[in-house]
């Protein structure tokens, strides 16, 4: 009983390091070309310094076929784009001001920055 306890605690610490506390280090992109991979349950990179007032490129490699994993979304942006399996996802995203911008799946459950500079 006591086993089944700690393994339960271990457990919650687990999720709450992972949907709270983690933090992915930073990757910064001079050129404004960026190649994400999705999978396992993540975008990876997640956060991303990019130049502000130049128009950003960003390549999307979905390797998991999650159904979440299909679709991602920038609210403050108000873009929306539907993945396919691979890396043939590019999407343009004109020049932006400096500022932090939001992108996830549409569970939140994938989540990602851009960090405009």
């Amino acid at each position: 009983m006591l086993m089944i306890n700690i393994l339960g605690a271990l457990l919650i610490i687990a999720i709450v390091y992972w949907f709270w506390l983690f933090k992915p280090k930073q990757v910064q992109s001079n050129d404004n070309k960026v190649v994400i991979v999705v999978d396992n349950g993540v975008y990876q990179p997640a956060q991303i310094k990019v130049v502000a007032g130049k128009e950003l490129t960003l390549n999307f490699d979905r390797q998991d076929s999650a159904p979440c994993s299909e679709t991602v979304i920038f609210p403050q942006l108000d873009i929306s784009k539907t993945l396919v399996m691979g890396d043939a996802n590019t999407l343009k995203i004109p020049e932006l001001k400096v500022g932090e911008y939001d992108f996830h799946c549409q569970m939140q459950m994938y989540k990602g920055k851009l960090i405009v500079q």
